[in-house]
């Protein structure tokens, strides 16, 4: 009996180490961008030679109501729009944040999802973009 119950214990503590890891250490450039993704970053982000961020935010949305997405919070202390639209086959959510860029300039920077998959075409930012500037020329 006490043999059984001497092995049950070792099979146990072999068990458990067997499934025990050592901790893996993040590789160094888990954070850092790729190529790619500065090549995204690039049309998905605008600089504007405007002042006042709310005006650029009136616009922003004035953009996206005009591509057909109901608006789904506006935060304006922290410059950021979110909105969604539905497609033929999913879900579009667009997310914008303006911020100030220096004391003269905003910069408009959108993400957009279709169906939880990030867009990476370049065509939908630069519709959206030519939206905005269209925007921001007639608030003037």
């Amino acid at each position: 009996m006490q043999y059984s119950y001497r092995l049950l214990v070792f099979s146990l503590a072999v068990l458990l180490q067997a499934c025990s890891s050592t901790p893996q250490k993040p590789p160094e450039d888990l954070l850092s961008l790729t190529e790619a993704q500065m090549k995204i970053r690039s049309y998905q982000s605008r600089t504007y030679d405007a002042r006042d961020q709310k005006k650029v935010l009136r616009a922003v949305v004035a953009a996206l109501l005009d591509l057909g997405f109901i608006i789904e919070r506006v935060n304006v202390p922290l410059g950021l729009v979110t909105a969604g639209k539905f497609a033929k086959s999913g879900f579009v959510e667009a997310t914008v944040t303006v911020r100030p860029k220096g004391e003269e300039r905003m910069e408009i920077r959108a993400n957009a999802l279709f169906n939880t998959r990030p867009i990476e075409d370049p065509k939908a930012y630069q519709n959206f973009i030519a939206a905005v500037q269209r925007s921001l020329f007639l608030s003037d």
